[in-house]
């Protein structure tokens, strides 16, 4: 395990993993990794899921499937992404790194490994591909679905993450090509570059109607084909689920918990006083949608919601079925599974529909690691932890050489027990940074602006403080730059 005290250095000793002897810290590698064969590896990542789950405490959502395999294993109340922006995101998810603030990082890594292959440490799939692992990728895993560029993102000569994948597999199906899956309603309909489509939309039928059914499907046959690789050898599996990503369409059964439902009233939903990171995004109205004048029309932002509801049990949906498969497989036995949320989204907080702000809805999201033999199964935590402590505690569960390039920590002593403490998380867009300690959060903009928010307060991410505790902004702005 990456020693703790390094990284706390970087902290000026902020903070310690305690609450878990290093007698327990062992005891979750052995239970992980103590088997005939090496552990073989299913992560999940899902697209702009808030941690708005049943089991993440949200009763009025659906979503059996992942409220299981939380049962199964250890969910992070407290998880945060290092950027909120799906390329940046999995880009320190699949490096271990902080860095590369906009989706351009994963390419910008590709040319530069085109010129020479030793110019960048290795990713987390190429790592376990460099100690025997067969690692494939399906779906939208970096930030193209895919995992290739070019004018519709097939081009087999441009990798995202080049030397990462014996396989990287995107079934377009009747949307045609990688960019029209990915904003793709019912039955092949696309975005087009003139003209707008529907933001959300229900259609009867079976999951294939929607570009996540076709994908699963996709998914399942693959990890059939792991298992029965005559090689025998373990696999790193990565399977992108695309909703609740925007358009906001589910086959119209996954409507039903919802139909009609008075959801909660959106917390904060006024603009916070000050500057922000947020930049009216113009995702969100690229499609048939609220217009910005009409953000107060709150029946039909209710049905905005009731539909993105509707796309998390769809994806829901598609988890139940992976994980159906590995069981009906024999492999759940010998698998380490993990299902992480690539950033969270707004629905209304701060007066913001979309993602691109450094604020607790955009960057915080859920994380649950799951494995046989894990102490005290189902047990929320509620440490803090980073998306980059990922890659660090897949491999130290797998039991392989610790990647010193790497900048989390592994969360071993977390998967021992619930009760171990966490640490800070660091996140950034574009020109601007934040530090989320356990009770505040600063943002920094590049000319010097900060924004202060206390957590214990009822105003939350609404009411900037920095000029009136300047003491505070200055400390935690001391540990971003230091860590950043």
């Amino acid at each position: 395990m990456k020693s703790l005290v390094t990284r706390s250095a970087f902290l000026f000793l902020a903070f310690l993993f305690v609450s878990c002897s290093s007698e327990q810290v062992a005891a979750v590698s052995e239970n992980a990794a103590d088997k005939s064969s090496p552990p073989n590896i299913l992560l999940i990542c899902i697209d702009d899921l808030r941690p708005e789950l049943n089991s993440f405490g949200v009763d009025y959502i659906s979503s059996p499937h992942i409220d299981a395999l939380a049962a199964q294993g250890r969910g992070f109340r407290r998880h945060y992404v290092q950027a909120p922006t799906c390329g940046a995101s999995r880009y320190a998810l699949l490096t271990g790194q902080y860095g590369g603030s906009s989706n351009a990082a994963l390419f910008g890594r590709a040319e530069q490994l085109a010129k020479d292959p030793n110019a960048l440490p290795s990713s987390m799939p190429a790592w376990f591909r460099q100690y025997g692992y067969t690692t494939i990728s399906v779906g939208k895993v970096s930030h193209h679905p895919g995992g290739r560029g070019g004018p519709d993102w097939d081009d087999e000569a441009i990798h995202e993450m080049p030397e990462s994948w014996d396989r990287h597999i995107l079934e377009s199906g009747e949307w045609q090509h990688p960019r029209g899956w990915m904003h793709g309603l019912a039955l092949g309909e696309i975005r087009g570059d003139a003209t707008k489509m529907d933001g959300i939309q229900l259609v009867e039928g079976p999951d294939s109607i929607y570009p996540d059914g076709t994908n699963t499907e996709r998914a399942m046959a693959e990890l059939e084909s792991l298992t029965k690789d005559a090689s025998g050898k373990p696999f790193f599996m990565a399977f992108g689920i695309l909703r609740p990503h925007l358009p906001f369409g589910a086959p119209a059964k996954y409507m039903e918990p919802y139909a009609g439902v008075k959801l909660p009233a959106t917390p904060h939903p006024e603009k916070p006083e000050g500057r922000t990171t947020w930049h009216k995004s113009g995702e969100f109205y690229k499609y048939n949608l609220l217009e910005p004048e009409l953000t107060a029309d709150q029946e039909f932002a209710m049905e905005v919601r009731r539909h993105y509801a509707a796309c998390v049990s769809y994806a829901d949906a598609q988890v139940g079925r992976i994980l159906q498969r590995l069981d009906e497989l024999g492999q759940r036995e010998n698998t380490i599974v993990v299902l992480w949320g690539d950033h969270g989204w707004h629905l209304g907080e701060h007066d913001i529909w979309g993602k691109h702000a450094l604020f607790e809805e955009s960057l915080r999201s859920p994380l649950i690691i799951s494995y046989p033999g894990m102490p005290d199964p189902g047990e929320m935590s509620d440490a803090m932890v980073e998306t980059i402590d990922i890659f660090p505690t897949l491999v130290e569960l797998a039991k392989l050489p610790a990647p010193e390039h790497a900048s989390g920590v592994s969360l071993a002593p977390v998967l021992a027990s619930a009760a171990a403490d966490g640490h800070p998380a660091y996140g950034y867009f574009k020109n601007a940074r934040t530090l989320r300690t356990e009770t505040h959060r600063l943002i920094v903009h590049e000319d010097g602006y900060l924004e202060l928010y206390d957590h214990r307060t009822s105003e939350g991410e609404t009411k900037n403080l920095a000029e009136a505790q300047p003491e505070l902004a200055q400390q935690l702005l001391a540990q971003i730059e230091a860590r950043l």
